[in-house]
């Protein structure tokens, strides 16, 4: 069992300046599980998971910014810097920067959401070292030279065609145009052919300098590793690249906001040639920090989120209409979303969008029934621990709490919130979430009376 702590150490140096804030967050048994965090003088903060009994590492560098922080016309700046940092810093050449990884047997990779950005690298607890040096050397020593990002280029360009061919992939982007319009939630976090080609070097490199400061950083490592040796190893090398501030700074705070999305009813369609047509029907959901999220896990879970599932054994199992049928929420720091995605023969596409609007008319005004709620509180708490069984998802949990919402919650915290959530609790969020009127949105070969037809599902 681990339990919360708030253990504090403040170092000071001869001179009587603080110089390091070390904060035991949560205490695990026997030292498995304990999660530290240490605040630098400079605000950069680093927070550790250890587990003495595997034999490897991972660490990674969050970075409070993603595509919500960019001008329409920086759309994909962020993508596009995630890939320049590794071509190359003052120390290493791109080549150098994976070599050092490969070397070792280990894996490096990085990605950019709408509001984060994380690199990071999973290693043997002994290569640890090697992969601190190598992650924070790209992120405070990046060149971000010209012919860079020229080459870079293309390669963007060409991960844009490749989503633009996969029409289950863009689909979600076009919901959340659909549901947020033209706002930086609402636009791809690949940016466009044209914002791509418009980027120039000069501006990417204001972009890196304002958003990469150390009070925006997040520094997270989990597996066997020490705390107090991880510190020492970050802040050298941050010391090396002259990336520290000298005097105090605060870390910047978590986002907040308590913006409701009104969205309904709203329907874009995307004429396409493909054999499938992928569909989303959704509605607003609930932002990240909303204390009825755990209800809302819950209600996707039953409602769409596996094989037992409501939208599953409707649309797949008793009637065959679809493949993938499932439900999912998208939590940002302001609001939410909650879709459910199809994709099915265009010929099927409305009598597999009725049955899933009547479903979700259903839950919101009769709610789930009491095994459907207990079989999903299990199978929510079962998943959760079981996503958590290898340091990756560790250090992504302790690296995005402390990015998102300035704390840590014990794996027997999460468990908790879940097993506690009552059947009055997921008819309530049913009805506050499914009650609204939901948009649409559709790629596939959809025109004439059949793309007509497709306002009925929101009507």
């Amino acid at each position: 069992m681990t339990s919360r702590s708030t253990t504090t150490t403040a170092r000071t140096s001869s001179e009587g300046r603080a110089v390091a804030r070390t904060q035991t967050l949560i205490k695990g048994a026997n030292g498995i599980g304990t999660v530290r965090k240490t605040t630098l003088p400079g605000g950069l903060r680093i927070v550790t998971e250890t587990l003495p009994s595997v034999r490897s590492a991972t660490f990674g560098i969050w970075a409070h910014v993603g595509s919500r922080d960019e001008t329409p016309s920086l759309n994909g700046a962020t993508h596009y810097l995630e890939h320049l940092l590794f071509k190359g810093t003052r120390r290493r050449s791109a080549l150098d920067i994976s070599s050092a990884i490969d070397a070792v047997g280990g894996e490096m990779n990085a990605f950019t959401a709408k509001e984060y950005t994380c690199y990071y690298a999973r290693v043997l607890d002994t290569d640890l070292p090697l992969a601190i040096d190598v992650v924070c050397d790209m992120l405070t020593g990046s060149l971000i030279e010209q012919e860079d990002v020229d080459a870079e280029r293309g390669v963007i360009l060409e991960e844009i065609a490749m989503t633009e061919d996969d029409p289950g992939d863009c689909v979600h982007d076009l919901f959340a145009h659909t549901m947020l319009g033209d706002t930086p939630l609402g636009r791809p976090v690949l940016g466009t052919v044209d914002t791509i080609n418009a980027l120039t070097a000069d501006r990417i490199r204001r972009f890196y300098k304002k958003h990469y400061d150390p009070t925006h950083l997040v520094v997270a490592a989990a597996g066997n590793v020490d705390h107090q040796k991880v510190v020492r190893q970050v802040r050298a090398a941050f010391e090396k690249a002259g990336a520290l501030h000298r005097t105090d700074a605060t870390p910047l705070a978590p986002r907040d906001g308590s913006r409701r999305l009104t969205t309904s009813g709203r329907v874009e369609l995307i004429d396409r040639k493909t054999e499938q047509a992928h569909v989303i029907l959704g509605m607003p959901g609930l932002a990240r920090t909303d204390d009825r999220r755990w209800a809302l896990g819950v209600l996707n879970t039953a409602l769409g989120g596996g094989m037992s599932s409501r939208l599953f054994q409707e649309v797949r199992e008793k009637r065959g209409l679809a493949y993938s049928v499932y439900s999912y929420t998208s939590g940002f720091a302001d609001t939410g979303l909650f879709g459910v995605y199809a994709g099915c023969r265009p010929s099927q596409v409305h009598d597999v969008l009725k049955i899933c609007r009547d479903e979700l008319d259903q839950v919101a005004q009769h709610g789930l029934t009491d095994d459907e709620i207990a079989r999903a509180i299990g199978q929510l708490a079962g998943s959760t621990v079981l996503g958590l069984e290898d340091t990756g998802a560790l250090m992504n949990r302790i690296g995005k709490s402390e990015l998102c919402w300035g704390e840590q919650m014990s794996v027997d915290d999460m468990l908790a919130k879940i097993t506690a959530v009552t059947p009055d609790e997921v008819r309530e969020v049913a009805r506050d979430v499914l009650g609204r009127r939901p948009s649409l949105s559709a790629i596939g070969p959809l025109r004439g009376k059949q793309a007509e037809r497709l306002h009925e599902a929101v009507a």
